[in-house]
């Protein structure tokens, strides 16, 4: 049985309605079952959701703001693609983020915080294999959010925070693939090996290591689709 690309909201939450519309379409986007190129039509999603079309219109502009959609004059909305260029750019930035991020930690980092970051080691271990996609991504956004924390720079914090949906998507298309998730659990384990030493240097390094990995991983995925 194949699951359904969206499923009506359930007024059980104290989030707006215009919110919970936002988030279950970017949600179906990031997790593909929205793919890249196709049509959002207005009543089609509505139906869906069970909810009328002005917050599913709301909804549609934020996404375009964030970049999950491209307005097409004339044509409507479309969920955006993943370009080279897209990839390049985000990565570009994120590696030198985490790599400052790391660096930081691995200087300010408590003995508590320390203690979290082995633990989210373990917890990582428990869902690779799993092919529990989601649950790896969730584990793996915190493991990074634990490094975010650590380094106390609430600027930086914020930043990466800005970065943070359009990098789940690209996460998510990433850890997908065969073989990556157990390539980034070792690197986990060094990085957090490296702020446990206090080396500021290698910390920085191996997070930037890490993350230019994560972007290889996605650029092979576009070429297997292009060829």
């Amino acid at each position: 049985m194949t699951e359904p690309r969206l499923v009506p909201i359930k007024l059980d939450n104290y989030k707006p309605l215009r919110e919970m519309v936002f988030e279950s379409l970017r949600e179906a986007i990031i997790q593909g079952r929205l793919k890249p190129g196709e049509r959002l039509m207005e009543i089609q999603l509505a139906e869906e959701m069970g909810v009328s079309r002005t917050p599913v219109r709301e909804a549609i502009r934020k996404l375009e703001l964030e970049g999950f959609v491209v307005m097409v004059p004339r044509k409507g909305a479309y969920v955006a693609g993943i370009s080279v260029k897209d990839i390049v750019d985000v990565f570009e930035v994120r590696a030198a983020l985490e790599a400052l991020a790391a660096g930081l930690a691995a200087e300010r980092a408590t003995e508590e915080e320390l203690e979290e970051l082995e633990r989210s080691l373990v917890q990582i271990s428990e869902v690779t294999g799993r092919e529990d996609i989601d649950a790896l991504v969730e584990t793996d956004i915190n493991f990074h959010e634990l490094i975010y924390r650590a380094c106390r720079n609430e600027r930086l914090v914020q930043i990466l925070t800005h970065l943070k949906e359009q990098i789940t998507r690209f996460r998510t298309t990433s850890l997908s693939q065969p073989g990556r998730s157990k390539h980034a659990v070792e690197e986990h384990r060094k990085i957090v090996e490296a702020i446990s030493d206090r080396n500021v240097e290698l910390a920085s390094t191996l997070a930037r290591e890490h993350i230019e990995n994560a972007e290889q991983s996605l650029l092979n995925v576009l070429q297997g689709e292009s060829n």
